[in-house]
Order: C-alpha cells, then structure tokens, then sequence
C-alpha cells in the first residue's frame, strides 16, 4: 500500500478524493471506478498490480463516497452526475485518454460516458456487471417484495435497516451477502440486515483488518449517497442510454458464483453473446469460482486478466 498516493481535487464544487499508483504516464492511465458497498480501497489490489506493471492507476472515490465530498443533495445525485464527475477528473488531470476499469454500478458509469465521450476511452473492462440493454432497469418486477434493491429504493425503509448498526457492520453484512451466489431477499417480517446473523463469518479472503478500513470510510460518509446512486436512482426512470455501439476494445470478467447472473435474463444476456451486440470488441471471460468480489476474492488472476487487456490495447 506505501505505493498508493491520496489527494483531492475540486471538482464541480466538490473535493473528491483520488487515490493514486504508479509512472506519470498519460498514454498509460488506468482509471478504476468502484461500486457498492466498495470504494477506492477496493481496488488497491489491482491498483498496486498495473502500477508495478508501468501503468498510472487512478482510483475516485465517488460523490458522497469514502473521502469525497457528499453533494450538497444527496437525494438529487444522478448517474449523469458520476459521468460528469469522471470527465472533469480526466481534465483536471490533463488525461486526454484513458482505459475503465469498472465494478458494479461502476460498469454503468464506464459505459454512459463511453458513449458520450468515446474519444477519451481506450478500452473498458467491466467485473461482474456488462453494459445493459437500453431502457428502464426493471429487475424488481420479476422478484418478489424482499429483493434488496427493492427495499433500498423505498424512502426511509434501508436507514432504518442500517441505522441499527454502526457503518462496519453494515458494510460486513452486506459483504457477506453479496459474497453469495443467490439474490438477498428478505422475508415480509424481516429487513435485509436481518439475513446475516452475527456469527456468519467474513468471506475466507476478507479479513477483519480489511474490513476495518470500509469501516471507517462509511463511518465518515454515510450511505445517504450511496442508497441514492445507484439504488434510488435506478427508481427514478433511469434508463441505460441508446446506443448503436461502443466500438472501443471492452472485457467483461464475470465470476460464475456472482449473485448479478441470477438476476432475470441477465445470464443468458452474457452466455448467449447478445451483449456483443452493443459491444462489438467484447470478449468475456468466466471465473468458474469467482464471486460479486471477484478483484478481491482472486486478485492475481484477476491483475493478470487486466494486464493482458492492457498491454494489448496500449
């Protein structure tokens, strides 16, 4: 971690924090974009792995994330806010062009500002989450009452689940939850923090020391951001943007044991190649094992899949 440098920049009147690795080279840059309940520290694996390998990596903590500002409303923020932020980084920066590395609700932000500013994209690598057809984002429709998405959209209803806990437990919970490979969904008498007891065990390649540090962060900024973007937002008639294609060089690292393939059509969306339909340049790759935390659970395997994107695309 002594290679990890931290700054702020201010960014659309907000200080948001970056975490940095590695040469000073702008034809190089690798930016990583976290998801939840993730931050920059998420991704220190792979941010020490492509800086030994001579890359820059650049790792934001989103608005209202970690140690960025919140916005000012939090209940206002919008996907179209994260794109606009990671533009503004790339020009405070000086970075005329970079590759994504996106997570989660992460690969939602690399692929809109893909497709708006595609001459400021070298290559987007997604985990567990490829772009999704255009339109509303519906899930909830096909799931019952207790899906967790559904619980967090509701106003109220998630801050009063997690404001029994102090922030570490709640991040806790909900890495063993989405460590599973089945969907969290909660019973009509029970809330989705009631679904992990306090004897569940961390994921074997968790450790406390490691949860410790999201701890803290979300001790410091709350979820107020977090339930807004991406749960509430996706309430709130988002739509994936239209788009014929996203021509740059993409990957999508997809553990086999991600809970996301269990979401209605989306695993036949990945194994039947109709996501290379928006993405021609996409090649995906199975982890048989691999888990929502992939980058975490296998950071050597998942570094040397990044690595060989990269170097291909440099």
């Amino acid at each position: 971690m002594d290679q990890i440098e931290h700054k702020f920049i201010k960014v659309q009147g907000l200080n948001l924090h970056i975490a940095e690795a590695g040469a000073d080279a702008d034809a190089r840059v690798v930016v990583f974009l976290h998801g939840f309940p993730e931050i920059w520290y998420s991704w220190r694996h792979q941010m020490v792995g492509v800086a030994t390998a001579g890359f820059r990596a650049i790792a934001p903590d989103c608005r209202g994330y970690g140690l960025s500002d919140p916005p000012a409303e939090p209940e206002k923020t919008s996907f179209q806010d994260m794109v606009d932020d990671l533009l503004a980084i790339l020009d405070h920066l000086g970075l005329a062009k970079v590759f994504l590395v996106a997570k989660d609700f992460g690969a939602l932000t690399a692929y809109m500002f893909a497709i708006q500013h595609q001459e400021r994209v070298s290559g987007v690598i997604t985990l567990g989450v490829p772009i999704l057809p255009p339109g509303p984002i519906e899930f909830h429709k096909y799931l019952p009452e207790g899906f967790y998405i559904s619980r967090w959209q509701e106003p109220g209803r998630a801050e009063a689940d997690f404001g029994r806990f102090d922030a570490k437990t709640v991040v806790r919970n909900i890495y063993i939850l989405f460590s599973r490979s089945e969907i969290p969904i909660a019973p009509e008498n029970k809330e989705i923090m009631d679904l992990v007891s306090d004897s569940t065990p961390l994921p074997p390649w968790f450790t406390e020391e490691e949860l410790a540090a999201y701890g803290a962060l979300y001790e410091k900024s709350g979820f107020r951001t977090a339930l807004q973007v991406p749960y509430r937002t996706l309430r709130e008639n988002f739509s994936t943007p239209e788009v014929t294609a996203v021509k740059v060089p993409a990957l999508l690292i997809m553990g086999d044991k991600d809970y996301f393939l269990k979401f209605p059509g989306i695993e036949d969306y990945i194994r039947s190649g109709k996501a290379k339909d928006l993405v021609p340049n996409l090649e995906i790759i199975h982890l048989p094992e691999g888990s929502h935390f992939v980058q975490e659970q296998s950071p050597e395997e998942v570094n040397q899949l990044i690595l060989t994107f990269l170097n291909k695309h440099v």
